[in-house]
């Protein structure tokens, strides 16, 4: 009877343990590990690698399914100037494993304004902390719920997501109220600021971030992520912006009278690497700090520094600072004009006086819209080196914008910074773009998504883009947060221009160092493009969407 019992006991067990095999060849024969192992070892057996099982992890690697977004972790950090800000960690799920992919973080549109003018910013800590906690709570629930499973490099769809989502979540911060005129000459009253939602940070953070763990997992840069994102066919060559490097401050914060030149900025001649470029301004600031320090009969000259990166001097009058430079540069058999081009950063919206209707250029020294021009046209006429000028006027003065584009458009770019809106608002209203400027300054700020910026620029046709942290493709320049951004995209979508700061600050000449490692590996691939001369547009033209914009 007992064996019996055994018999019965061991023939189940065999006939479950049959059972047990035959799912388990019938589990790897759907799923193909077999075929696929079965192909990996007769190709590892022609090929003798030394690490085999190294061999088969990169095989096996290639047919793995494609990460996907497990989750994302928001962060409060601190920018360069102390402020509370965001910052985005995105974790994919990566054969099997969940891992950290990368981390981004952007600008808000709450950054501490250099002077109190009647229409600055209300950005108290308070106001800060408010939007830094709504959008910590963005990221920790609805949009990890939203991105959840979604592979990284499906950036338009995961952009449409989250553009969605602006809506629900809050109401936009409302603006302040502007103080009232009573002028000599009435002036348009200062536009509304634009409405912010409140924690939209945390969109463009996030679609920064989503961006660059795509970058990370196809083991590419994220500027030319970023190209492959705008022209699907590879581009056989990228150039690196110029740079518009900060060199002289003496805006409304300098102890002199001029208040006019918040920045004096020094571009290095198209046709340079941006090696060169950087070096020769590196010598010029070094000069123009020479210069100061034997014309001072105390010494070493006192030269303050400002956020910007640059030194902080003193003047009484526009041509004082920019014969400064020209000194410098003629020490150095540099020709202003040839080998080195100027741009001023006027920063007008900062120097209003609403009572009385004009512009405060110099302390004692105001100038209503119309004498702005007339000054700004004799200023170009005197300093022919000067090509650009950014926020030379109020978005608000129109008829005055239009009058220095027509006396300037064939000699100098005008670019609208300070006062531009959102790219998220230009989509939207594109008869907003100001079509008095030569191109078009916009930041990568708030619910802004990658694919907001590729968009922009194939909307608007030309390639002079300035990024400033910010961008047509004319200028593009940052924050203290946006330098990343500013750095990838500029090369990424072919900005003319890029805007940093100076050189006296070191997270200043960082940003600065990565443009040069760019331009670096792309020399090394035999894919690095010079910049062309200067071409000063006569108008600022859209385009159809489908068609690939210049470059």
């Amino acid at each position: 009877m007992s064996r019996l019992v055994g018999n019965t006991r061991v023939s189940k067990e065999v006939r479950e343990f049959y059972e047990l095999k035959q799912k388990a060849a019938e589990y790897y024969r759907a799923s193909g590990i077999v075929q696929n192992l079965e192909d990996a070892l007769n190709k590892m057996f022609y090929d003798k690698p030394e690490d085999m099982c190294g061999y088969l992890s990169n095989y096996f690697a290639k047919l793995s399914q494609p990460p996907v977004i497990s989750r994302l972790l928001g962060r409060e950090v601190y920018d360069g100037m102390g402020q509370l800000s965001v910052q985005v960690d995105v974790y994919c799920t990566v054969k099997n494993e969940e891992k950290r992919v990368c981390t981004a973080a952007i600008s808000s549109h709450c950054e501490p304004p250099d002077v109190a003018f009647p229409e600055a910013y209300a950005c108290d800590d308070v106001r800060r902390s408010e939007a830094v906690r709504t959008a910590l709570q963005w990221i920790g629930e609805p949009l990890t719920e939203l991105l959840k499973d979604h592979q990284p490099d499906e950036q338009d769809r995961l952009d449409d997501l989250l553009r969605y989502l602006t809506g629900p979540f809050g109401s936009p911060m409302t603006s302040l109220p502007k103080k009232g005129n009573i002028s000599e000459k009435p002036i348009p009253p200062a536009e509304p600021q634009e409405p912010v939602l409140q924690g939209s940070v945390a969109v463009g953070s996030v679609s920064l971030a989503v961006a660059k763990a795509a970058a990370t997992l196809r083991s590419i840069p994220l500027y030319q992520h970023i190209a492959s994102l705008k022209h699907p066919q590879p581009a056989s060559e990228l150039n690196i912006p110029l740079p518009m490097i900060t060199v002289i401050s003496c805006g409304k914060l300098s102890p002199g009278k001029l208040n006019l030149m918040k920045e004096v900025i020094a571009i290095p001649a198209p046709g340079l690497t941006f090696k060169q470029g950087f070096q020769m301004i590196r010598q010029l600031q070094a000069q123009m700090t020479k210069q100061l320090d034997a014309a001072s009969k105390a010494g070493p000259a006192s030269k303050p520094q400002s956020h910007l990166g640059s030194m902080v001097l003193s003047f009484d009058r526009m041509e004082q600072p920019l014969d400064l430079v020209m000194e410098a540069a003629k020490a150095l058999e540099l020709t202003v004009g040839k080998d080195i081009h100027l741009a001023v950063n006027c920063a007008a919206h900062e120097l209003v006086d609403y009572q009385k209707g004009k512009y405060e250029i110099a302390n004692g020294t105001a100038k209503n819209p119309d004498e702005m021009v007339d000054v700004l046209v004799d200023l170009l006429n005197r300093y022919p080196a000067v090509i650009a000028l950014i926020d030379p006027l109020r978005r608000e003065d129109k008829e005055q914008w239009t009058s220095l584009y027509t006396a300037v458009q064939s000699k100098c770019y005008l670019f609208a910074e300070g006062t531009s809106k959102s790219i998220g608002f230009l989509l939207a209203e594109p008869d907003q773009i100001m079509s008095q400027a030569s191109g078009l300054v916009l930041r990568h700020t708030n619910e802004t998504t990658i694919s907001d910026l590729i968009h922009m620029t194939t909307k608007l046709k030309g390639k002079r883009l300035l990024m400033s942290g910010e961008f047509r493709v004319w200028l593009m320049g940052c924050g203290y947060k946006g330098a990343e951004i500013t750095k990838n995209v500029a090369v990424g979508l072919g900005a003319r221009f890029v805007k940093l700061g100076g050189l006296c600050r070191g997270e200043r000449v960082t940003k600065y160092g990565r443009l040069l490692s760019i331009e670096e590996e792309l020399a090394r691939q035999g894919a690095l493009g010079l910049c062309t001369e200067h071409k000063f547009p006569e108008h600022f033209e859209e385009v159809d969407e489908s068609q690939p914009s210049a470059s």
